[in-house]
């Protein structure tokens, strides 16, 4: 393998949100020690051009050797953006930092240091504060059948795991951290074969912290580092589009039959299929993802399927 050329690789996805991205990497230059050396490495997503060209005008207007702008024609969502760009990636650490978040404080350089000492942990992710300067949740609990049935709270309690609300002074190893800031070690992350790219959106972090820990190795959530994340930029759950929640609900279910296995994936399906097929009932809008449970949410139906090559 190629002797690392640099620390760190953070590398931003763009999709439609030049205004965004551009704050994001101004951000990341004023705000990381200059101690740890990094490349800044923009994986546009098939973005509209107009959009396109605004971020390449503006990352040329930064005049950095060391962030450069890589564009795809074809929208491969958040895994498939990400392994794009480790492409282009020489360094000992990975970090897979969102665009609409923010950082100061140089949490990169905490995360960095962290990693340095503890030799267990192939990922760690910081204490997420929200625009308004609001604490957020920073770290869940793997996706199952006892999770998605009986809740977060229940898997808490009967597997010990640590409370999501509480405040921590250090850090502590948790199931997986969110994944706008995901902060690996590049060989951890290469010996996993990254992130799985059959999945367009959502649980892309859940899954691969899962195949770390099978591998023995760690996540961390390290509350002593901090970043905004504009949680109004991500779509809440609780408005979100239909089309939307059949794709979240497409790549839980993969999650959970690739890594729980096929009995879960079943039992956990007739209970949605119940579930759904209820509210069907009261809200017909819902007809549409009970009829995607009933046939078993194949991944042939993702919204991956309908991403076209662009210009």
């Amino acid at each position: 393998m190629t002797k690392p050329t640099w620390d760190i690789a953070i590398i931003i996805i763009n999709y439609n949100s030049s205004e965004f991205t551009i704050k994001c990497i101004d951000s990341v230059l004023k705000h990381t020690s200059n101690e740890t050396s990094y490349q800044i490495i923009v994986v546009d997503n098939a973005s509209q051009k107009e959009d396109y060209e605004t971020l390449q005008t503006a990352i040329s207007g930064f005049g950095k050797q060391n962030v450069t702008l890589h564009r795809s024609r074809f929208n491969t969502g958040f895994g498939g953006g990400n392994m794009h760009g480790i492409q282009f990636a020489c360094a000992e650490y990975y970090l897979f930092l969102n665009n609409d978040t923010l950082v100061y404080n140089n949490p990169i350089k905490t995360c960095f240091d962290f990693m340095e000492k503890t030799k267990d942990a192939a990922v760690c992710g910081p204490q997420i504060i929200n625009e308004h300067g609001e604490k957020q949740l920073s770290f869940d609990y793997f996706t199952s059948f006892a999770r998605e049935v009986f809740g977060k709270k229940f898997v808490e309690i009967l597997y010990g795991k640590p409370n999501r609300r509480k405040e921590y002074s250090e850090p502590i190893s948790v199931d997986y951290v969110n994944g706008s800031f995901m902060f690996f070690r590049a060989d951890d992350f290469n010996s996993v074969g990254g992130f799985d790219t059959n999945i367009f959106l959502y649980f892309e972090e859940c899954d691969i912290c899962y195949r770390l820990k099978k591998m023995g190795r760690e996540t961390y959530y390290n509350p002593s580092a901090t970043y905004i994340h504009y949680q109004g930029q991500s779509i809440n759950k609780t408005k979100m589009p239909i089309a939307i929640k059949t794709e979240l609900k497409t790549s839980m279910f993969y999650v959970i039959r690739k890594n729980r296995g096929y009995i879960e994936y079943q039992f956990l399906r007739l209970v949605f299929i119940l579930r759904y097929g209820l509210t069907s009932l009261i809200k017909p809008k819902y007809f549409k993802l009970f009829h995607r449970i009933l046939i078993g949410l194949p991944m042939g139906k993702s919204l991956k399927q309908k991403q076209v090559i662009q210009d």
